[in-house]
């Protein structure tokens, strides 16, 4: 009979997972039950500190909504989402670096004309985004959906806002790219912004004083048929949180140099109301397969 001591107990609670008919599933309970004693054993592990977590853990849970994820920014400031990109995407093959998908992206794209201002009432400088997709050779692809969406100039998104279930999305859309694979829109210049601290993530963030801060950046998800599905941000240069991403999302590659310009019109021809910005970035995909994330919680609406 064993002895579930701590020095015994580990073991068999992994020969209870046995009879587990997914190997898969086995070897990963296995693994976590390991890593879990551990813990509990280097740090010799308190009663009150165990509750702490318990309560900690479960006040994650409360703040869970339909438009907000507290369980994936807890798993963004812990690094554990772009170590989970990272081992999924050892081997980019010239493609385009991933990073994480954040938890704000909400299912809400609306498919929108190329050149659309997808934050025409909002204040803030504005911005005109011309990009392309292409294979890893250059080759343009055509048809390919691409999600996008940013904070506002007060460092918020759409969903975190009261007026989001009855004005609906703003900074946020989809585009299909043309026969040359290229797409455009308008938008405003986003900013340096805090990730939520108003719930137990932001209340960690606060007490072991780290900042909350992320850099400015534009989320994309290029999610072309026979390619692998490509998330990832564009970030501003020159930002000043760019070495510590409160989510560590930050790649070198991923940082494009925005251009500020007089031209009294935009690339596509229309007219400019005063300076404006200029963001150009290519995106190279992979060849594979896969899904576009669904997001946890929320009813996807589809709109190409």
């Amino acid at each position: 009979m064993p002895q579930f001591n701590d020095t015994e107990l580990t073991a068999a609670v992994i020969r209870s997972f046995e009879e587990t008919p997914d190997p898969r599933v086995k070897f990963l309970m296995e693994e976590l039950v390991k890593s879990l004693h551990d813990y509990v054993r280097k740090t010799d592990l308190t009663f009150d500190e165990w509750g702490y977590a318990i309560d900690f853990l479960t006040r994650v849970g409360q703040k869970c909504t339909p438009t907000r994820q507290e369980f994936i920014l807890l798993s963004d400031v812990f690094g554990v989402s772009m170590l989970v990109d990272a081992v999924n995407h050892r081997e980019r093959g010239g493609a385009t670096e991933t990073t994480v998908l954040g938890p704000f992206y909400v299912g809400e794209h609306k498919k929108m004309p190329h050149g659309a201002d997808i934050s025409a009432n909002l204040p803030g400088e504005r911005m005109f985004v011309q990009s392309r997709v292409t294979d890893l050779k250059g080759k343009p692809l055509a048809g390919v959906p691409v999600d996008v969406w940013h904070a506002d100039d007060d460092g918020f998104y759409d969903s975190q806002k009261p007026s989001y279930e009855t004005q609906g999305p703003s900074s946020r859309a989809r585009f299909v790219t043309d026969a040359d694979g290229r797409f455009s829109f308008r938008t405003i210049l986003p900013c340096s912004y805090p990730i939520p601290t108003d719930g137990p993530v932001g209340e960690m963030i606060l007490q072991t004083r780290r900042h909350p801060m992320r850099p400015a950046h534009v989320h994309f998800l290029v999610n072309a048929p026979g390619y692998e599905p490509l998330i990832t941000h564009v970030f501003i240069e020159g930002d000043k949180y760019l070495d510590s991403d409160v989510v560590f999302g930050v790649k070198d590659e991923l940082i494009a140099k925005i251009e500020k310009r007089s031209d009294p019109t935009m690339p596509d021809g229309k007219r400019a109301d005063g300076p404006w910005h200029l963001m150009t970035y290519d995106f190279r995909v992979k060849p594979g397969e896969g899904a576009a994330p669904t997001p946890l919680g929320v009813k996807v609406t589809e709109t190409v």
